[in-house]
């Protein structure tokens, strides 16, 4: 794919040097939006790889990635390609994700992404999940791990001190969580010797976690939202019928076509105007093209920034029900949702 592919840059693009960053305590900046390179189920390995050229063409210098989406080996391709069309590597922040069956062999999983992705070292590494509990790809919402077990604080510690390693190796330079709650960032945070620079969550006009989104605040952690838009394009089995549509709210349709734009821009501007980093995923030009446009021209107002943040439903789309671990739970068993860890008890 990428071997014969020639790295351009787009007469159309945006100057990456006007594209916003957040700055972490290191002094290193973050673009303040990256390409997703999650493929879902509708977008190939191929498509996704692709993407990643032609984003960077574009301007973007952000990629976020994972050993779970079994796509790095191809991604990694397309970076040599961007880098041998003239982009220094000092110019693109990539992030990995250690996998849940990776917990407490964080220096293997690295090493694997770093060799997949061709790179000496990675921007950004984190824990993708605080729960160890592993689930083939693509399985059911209702599969479980037979291990499973719930988040044991001293187990992630564990993967939490390798993280730390590795950036004393020179191999990670920031590091960070996912899908946490503040109840266990409380416990990181009281415990880490290298705090996290980053927690990736769930963010959207219909999905806004305050109280998480101000605790990270707070504590000076960035935060990352991943599905901005709302996830359109996620898997069927990770629908359920509560869950609503946020480009299809009217709100957000009016704001877009006052705009003269699609209503998914519209998520993509909220989130950076808010204080996040979107990581949109798309493997359409037109689309990509216009999440990084997004956030260097026509801001939205006041008032539509106001009126976006009353759209709140608290409508959680990415529930992760394949990490219970034991019958009878719900998805809200994972999100410590009255200020508790659930805890194992004996003989579950």
């Amino acid at each position: 794919m990428s071997m014969t592919r020639i790295f351009t840059s787009a007469a159309d693009g945006i100057d990456p040097a006007t594209v916003p960053f957040r700055a972490l305590p290191t002094g290193a900046r973050l673009p303040v939006v990256g390409l997703g390179t999650f493929g879902s189920d509708h977008v190939s390995d191929v498509q996704i790889a692709e993407a990643v050229i032609g984003a960077a063409e574009v301007g973007y210098r952000h990629f976020d990635c994972a050993a779970v989406y079994n796509n790095e080996a191809i991604i990694g391709e397309s970076l040599r390609t961007i880098q041998a069309g003239g982009i220094p590597r000092e110019a693109l922040w990539i992030t990995s994700k250690v996998w849940n069956d990776m917990h407490g062999r964080a220096d293997a999983a690295c090493r694997q992404s770093l060799a997949d992705l061709g790179l000496d070292y990675l921007d950004l590494y984190l824990v993708h999940w605080p729960f160890p509990n592993f689930h083939p790809p693509k399985c059911d919402v209702t599969s479980r791990s037979p291990d499973a077990r719930p988040y044991i604080h001293e187990e992630y510690m564990r993967t939490w001190r390798q993280l730390e390693t590795l950036v004393a190796q020179g191999l990670v330079r920031h590091i960070g969580t996912s899908n946490m709650t503040i109840p266990k960032l409380e416990l990181l945070l009281r415990d880490a010797t290298i705090k996290p620079a980053v927690n990736e969550m769930e963010l959207h006009p219909h999905f806004q976690q305050p109280e998480l989104f101000q605790y990270c605040a707070d504590h000076g952690i960035v935060p990352i939202g991943y599905s901005p838009v709302g996830s359109p394009a996620r898997p069927e089995r990770d629908r359920t019928p509560e869950d609503t549509v946020d480009i299809e709210d009217p709100v957000i349709v009016e704001i877009a076509r006052a705009h003269g734009i699609h209503p998914a821009t519209v998520c993509v501007k909220w989130a950076a105007q808010r204080g996040q980093v979107p990581i949109p995923q798309s493997a359409t030009r037109r689309n990509y093209r216009a999440n990084l446009q997004a956030v260097v021209a026509d801001p939205l107002t006041d008032a539509e920034m106001q009126a976006i943040a009353t759209l709140d439903k608290g409508c959680r789309l990415i529930k992760g029900q394949v990490f219970l671990w034991k019958d009878n739970q719900t998805w809200e068993d994972l999100w410590d949702l009255d200020g508790v860890i659930p805890a194992k008890k004996p003989f579950e």
